[in-house]
């Protein structure tokens, strides 16, 4: 099992900055395929951005990239997402995925995810 809690959502204005945290525990950090999803009221999750275990290769989503940053630091078990620039639509709750390095085929696909964190809200207001 793999617990994941994320911190640093916020209220900020539009074009501020926040930093989300995701921290792992229950399983080795290093070897977890790791993403960030979003939601927003009435709407369907949403991918925004993802990391691979192994090489830390990322992927973005386009509404992101430019302005969103991926990192892990696997000494602290934990994900980082550096949102800069943020617009009102980054408004959501933004929730933390998980799994097995290799289990998920399609980064942007959340059903591939097998662990998910509470979530944390990012208001970007206007």
């Amino acid at each position: 099992q793999v617990q994941l809690v994320e911190s640093g959502g916020g209220v900020v204005q539009a074009g501020g900055s926040l930093r989300l945290s995701c921290a792992a525990s229950g399983r080795t950090f290093s070897q977890l395929d790791m993403g960030w999803f979003r939601q927003a009221p009435g709407k369907e999750r949403e991918f925004v951005a993802m990391i691979r275990w192994r090489g830390g290769t990322t992927y973005n989503t386009d509404s992101v990239k430019g302005r969103f940053t991926l990192s892990r630091d696997n000494a602290k078990n934990t994900m980082y997402l550096q949102m800069n620039s943020l617009k009102p639509e980054d408004t959501a709750v933004y929730y933390c995925a998980a799994d097995r390095g290799g289990v998920v085929r399609t980064p942007a696909a959340p059903d591939e995810y097998r662990y998910w964190g509470q979530g944390t809200q990012v208001t970007a207001s206007s």
